[in-house]
């Protein structure tokens, strides 16, 4: 039986003044998530799934984002 994933959002880029990238843990086995928060409505859009620092490299490099500049959640 073929496990279905769903497939997550993808942003072309960010909008700094709007949004802001966040970590944050899911709770289970210490999983953690990467996405971003609207500053106006407060919605978080996950888009990766972070198991370890290459996963986390490729978050920061993929939307020019500096590790400092991560909010965790």
């Amino acid at each position: 039986m073929a496990q279905e994933f769903q497939k997550k959002e993808q942003i072309e880029g960010y909008d700094r003044e709007k949004m802001k990238p966040v970590v944050r843990n899911r709770g289970r086995n210490d999983a953690q998530v990467a996405g971003f928060v609207d500053l106006l409505t407060g919605e978080f859009t996950e888009i990766m799934r972070i198991r370890g620092n290459k996963d986390m490299d490729e978050f920061l490099e993929k939307y020019d984002i500096s590790i400092a500049d991560i909010a965790k959640e």
